[in-house]
């Protein structure tokens, strides 16, 4: 079948995917085969030789792949011949695999030794091929324009990586906080501006590490949130006509657009603050006694929203829960650091501040149904478990620290909020009702609280 003007029409062999190995392309690559390669002869499985030229060309050739496929005789040997006459050969045992990229009923070859190594076949011109092999590097860089990286999924052993890669197992050191934007009118339709947002995040981290909360700054980001508006929002916000109009949404923290249903839906642009503790969590174990009656140590909270250990009994000995733990001597030594105990979990449940309303308010924990969760700990003597922020000091480090700060007297520039006498007797809870919490049956309160108001505290 005579092809590119009259010149003798042979099968040669296309490269379909690459061998992973090294020495495709090296001295003793020579042995695959390659583009451009002249196929000579094919055996499949226990069938007779079939010898060039084949008999329909390469149309021909896939029947013969077909036909075997069929039938289940998958396993094939071709040889090949690069140059003029039979300068070189070059023999492939291979399979017949489908190749459904190329149409239907056809096939490719990939080899037994490297299945990422497969070809195919092609109707050629002799003097194409010749060209093709006319020098290395020629086939190399057909080889390279034709060459594409793949893709895909590869398992991981998610369950495993989370419980032993990290501190604590299955959470995140990771933290955030979202910053609604704030609402610059009562019927909440207009919100400050974007710039507005992340000034108050801002302000928000530099308060905390002011204030002796061992954090450190990670990422922040501006977060879109969708909701349904309608009256004057819709009016004041979906007003995009044109791509122009792309320009004023830089400013502003909500607007709004209309879906093919024709619902308004809004979106507003929020702030994600990312932080994470200056060196990691440590977990604190307090183990309880028949005999204990207070576990001696008292529980705040921030104006940012974090609870801390306020206090811890001073009292020589070791028959208080605290001084049991090692609780006392760690708030000793993030006293001598200028920082606060910050508790960040309690057992595996996160006490730490995650949001501000667009009122400004910060949704946090209460230290009142907190302290109701320790004490019935003690009741019922179940050991708590507590993880606490760390600061620069290595927990390896504690045992020095202490005697130090035992020896020294403390910076004056950090002093722990006094404990109070007892425990507040007019804190509410949104529904205006009372806590339940009074003295303990030992006569003796087991926590005490500096709770700093929040307006709109519980949303």
């Amino acid at each position: 079948m005579p092809v590119d003007g009259g010149a003798a029409a042979v099968v040669a062999i296309e490269c379909v995917a690459g061998s992973s190995k090294a020495d495709e392309w090296s001295g003793g690559g020579e042995a695959l085969l390659q583009t451009g390669d002249v196929v000579e002869e094919i055996r499949i499985g226990n069938s007779p030789a079939v010898r060039s030229p084949f008999k329909g060309g390469r149309a021909g050739v896939q029947k013969l792949l077909h036909a075997a496929f069929k039938r289940g005789d998958t396993s094939i040997h071709v040889r090949a011949r690069r140059g003029h006459g039979n300068d070189a050969a070059a023999d492939l045992q291979a399979c017949i695999v489908p190749h459904p990229a190329a149409g239907r009923r056809q096939y490719v070859l990939r080899s037994l030794q490297d299945p990422n190594y497969a070809v195919g076949f092609v109707d050629r011109s002799e003097r194409d091929c010749i060209a093709i092999q006319g020098s290395r590097s020629s086939r190399v860089i057909c080889a390279l324009s034709k060459a594409q990286l793949q893709d895909g999924y590869v398992s991981y052993p998610w369950e495993k990586k989370m419980r032993e890669s990290l501190s604590i197992p299955r959470s995140s050191c990771v933290l955030s906080l979202l910053v609604l934007p704030k609402a610059s009118d009562p019927s909440a339709t207009r919100y400050n501006s974007p710039e507005d947002t992340l000034t108050r995040a801002n302000a928000w981290l530099n308060s905390c590490q002011t204030s002796g909360v061992p954090i450190v700054f990670m990422n922040i980001q501006t977060e879109a949130l969708l909701t349904k508006i309608s009256g004057e929002t819709a009016s004041s916000t979906v007003n995009m006509g044109s791509l122009t109009d792309l320009s004023n949404l830089a400013n502003v923290s909500l607007y709004g657009f209309e879906d093919y249903h024709g619902v308004d839906i809004g979106v507003v642009r929020a702030v994600r603050l990312w932080y994470t503790p200056a060196a990691g969590e440590m977990a604190v174990e307090i183990k309880l006694q028949e005999g204990d009656t207070r576990l001696g140590f008292a529980i705040s909270r921030t104006e940012e929203g974090f609870i801390y250990i306020s206090s811890v009994t001073d009292d020589d000995g070791t028959e208080v829960a605290a001084a049991r733990s090692g609780l006392r001597e760690l708030y000793k030594e993030a006293a001598r650091a200028s920082k606060l105990l910050v508790i960040s979990r309690v057992g595996n449940e996160k006490v730490l501040p995650w949001m501000v309303s667009t009122s400004g308010a910060i949704r946090c924990f209460d230290t009142v149904s907190l302290s109701q969760k320790l004490s019935l700990h003690r009741h019922a003597l179940r050991p708590i478990l507590l993880y606490v922020f760390m600061w620069e000091t290595s927990p390896s480090d504690l045992g020095r620290g202490v005697e130090r700060y035992e020896t020294s007297a403390p910076p004056p520039s950090f002093a722990p909020p006094p404990p109070a006498d007892e425990l507040p007797r007019n804190l509410y809870f949104a529904d205006g009702s009372q806590p339940a919490l009074g003295r303990d049956t030992a006569g003796d309160a087991s926590f005490r609280f500096h709770d700093f108001s929040l307006p709109n505290n519980w949303v």
